[in-house]
């Protein structure tokens, strides 16, 4: 492990990607097969594969506690040597420096430390097994343990990167280390097939999850249709839960966008796929609906994480599948096959209630686009999806074959009342802002949000020197600020929520700029985000499925 965080090291020491593959392909061939599969999932972040299971839930105050308990340290000591950093394996490196007893200690041992501490129930014994680990370790070696339980390496090695480097470790094309990752969904499993010469024989498995197939976001409609060569197809986004349905026999299990299982938040729809008379993996979205109209995203949360789902309420709230994509039929992957050809199998499965197709309207002008835009957020829908119907599946990546064509709902111009120490890249800068509305009636600031996109690397740094100035409590990691400083933030929807005050919550928000020619006076009020959230997301303004119901035209 500590060659492991030697190699690592060496790869955030340098800015040039064509170095950080090389270090790392170099590495690669000296493993043997269970530590290459381990150090390849190692190097994008995460203690097991996308779509492995397992989770670790081992916090961060998990995390803190076994820290705390092998140093002895004061938490305000800990507090300091965190803020300096900004990282949690940063921090934990200086600060078990001389306070554990390094032993050498293989890849394979930290894999199945890792184990220990998956299946150990209750946190008390989580950090005991993750201490006892930290323990045996150097604190370079313990510094990546860190970084992997908090997912997060932070040395500039995209996943991009990673399969780069494994297809020059065993002299293979890019594109076959990508396609053998897009069909596996495991990198540690594609690295191992490139080291033995077997990529030819990947294929999809059911039940073992896929990457998602993601868009690329546009400004406008102009700048759609040119993407896409004058004529797409387009779909509602919804604003759901995008799902991933796997079924043969009698097995049925969803998957959702970490590639983690949730069939046992839907219930429903696993059943009514039992009825299918076909093997299956279908890409959807999981709605909340009731009466034919689609529930606000608040009542599908209530759904999300449960291990059992009452009858109360899948009565409260019902759900449905909108299936807009077959990727496997009948032992046969249809990741190649043109969108078409895919959709048509996907309406000739016969499925029923409460499976919907997702419903498609050719655009081949601009104003097209603009118009049915329109019509979709009318119903209370994020915005649209335009797709080529000669588009292949690309798991995991983004390419032109998919857009995403969203707009803010509105903007709102809001007061910052704190602000926190950044991450990453953003280390050292106060970056993400928690923001308020005025509420007349009580004559109080209320938060609705918070924000850590939109200005400029300049703008967070002249800001945090000046927040430093006006900071009126020092929380550590947070900073309760003078409230003083407007912006302009846009958002994509609105939701209630209890973790404000005031009662909602923005959904996306993004800061637009800093309103330095406006004064806390001239900000929105609590009276505003409650008219667009009536406008737009109201009992009145559910939206219908009855065009969603329909096949394509």
């Amino acid at each position: 492990m500590l060659q492991f965080g030697k190699v690592a090291d060496s790869i955030g020491a340098t800015s040039s990607k064509l170095e950080k593959t090389r270090l790392l392909a170099e590495y690669f061939r000296t493993l043997e097969a269970a530590d290459l599969r381990l150090a390849a999932t190692w190097m994008t972040g995460r203690p097991f594969s996308l779509n492995d299971p397992r989770t670790m839930q081992l916090g961060g105050s998990s995390l803190w506690r076994a820290v705390e308990a092998l140093t002895g340290l004061e938490s305000e000591e800990l507090s300091r040597v965190y803020l300096k950093h900004s990282d949690p394996g940063d921090w934990a490196s200086e600060v078990l420096q001389g306070r554990t007893r390094p032993t050498p200690t293989t890849l394979q041992e930290v894999g199945a430390a890792f184990a220990e501490i998956e299946e150990a129930s209750g946190a008390a014994a989580k950090v005991g097994h993750f201490r006892a680990l930290l323990e045996r370790l150097d604190p370079l070696a313990a510094k990546y343990v860190v970084k992997i339980l908090a997912n997060d390496l932070r040395i500039g090695l995209q996943e991009g990167l990673v399969e780069e480097a494994v297809a020059a470790a065993f002299e293979l094309p890019l594109k076959t280390i990508k396609r053998v990752h897009m069909l596996t969904g495991d990198l540690g499993e594609t690295a191992v097939r490139a080291r033995a010469g077997e990529t030819e024989t990947a294929s999809i498995e059911l039940f073992k999850p896929i990457r998602f197939m993601l868009a690329t976001a546009v400004a406008d409609a102009a700048e759609a249709m040119q993407r896409v060569g004058g004529q797409a197809w387009t779909e509602e986004k919804y604003d759901g839960v995008r799902a991933q349905l796997h079924r043969t026999g009698d097995r049925v299990a969803l998957y959702s966008r970490d590639l983690k299982e949730t069939t046992a938040a839907f219930p429903e729809i696993a059943e009514a796929a039992e009825k299918l008379e076909h093997e299956v993996l279908i890409d959807g979205e999981v709605l909340a609906h009731r009466d034919g109209k689609v529930l606000r995203f608040f009542e599908l949360q209530r759904r999300l994480g449960r291990k059992l789902v009452s009858e109360q309420l899948r009565e409260e709230v019902p759900v449905v599948l909108v299936a807009f994509d077959l990727l496997y039929l009948d032992g046969e992957p249809l990741l190649d096959r043109p969108l078409a050809e895919r959709r048509k199998l996907l309406e000739g499965l016969g499925a029923e209630h409460p499976f919907l197709l997702a419903r498609f309207e050719t655009a081949t002008t601009a104003e097209d686009l603009d118009r049915i835009f329109d019509e979709t957020r009318e119903r209370g829908n994020e915005g649209l999806m335009l797709k080529s119907p000669e588009s292949a599946y690309t798991p995991g990546r983004r390419g032109m074959a998919w857009l995403k064509l969203k707009r803010p709902l509105a903007t709102l111009d809001c007061v910052v009342t704190a602000v926190e120490w950044g991450h990453g890249k953003r280390r050292g800068v106060l970056s993400d802002y928690t923001f308020a509305v005025r509420d007349e009636d009580a004559d109080r600031l209320v938060n609705v949000g918070k924000a850590y996109t939109g200005l400029t690397d300049a703008e967070i740094a002249t800001m945090t020197e000046h927040f430093l100035e006006q900071t009126t409590l020092d929380r550590g990691r947070v900073r309760m600020v003078e409230p003083e400083t407007v912006v302009e933030v846009a958002f994509d929807s609105i939701q209630r929520s209890a973790r404000h005050r005031s009662g909602f919550a923005l959904r996306f928000p993004r800061i637009v700029r800093l309103r330095t020619d406006k004064t806390p006076k001239d900000i929105d009020t609590l009276a505003t985000v409650e008219r667009l959230y009536q406008r737009f997301f109201g009992e009145d303004t559910r939206t219908s499925l009855a065009e969603v119901a329909e096949a394509a035209d």
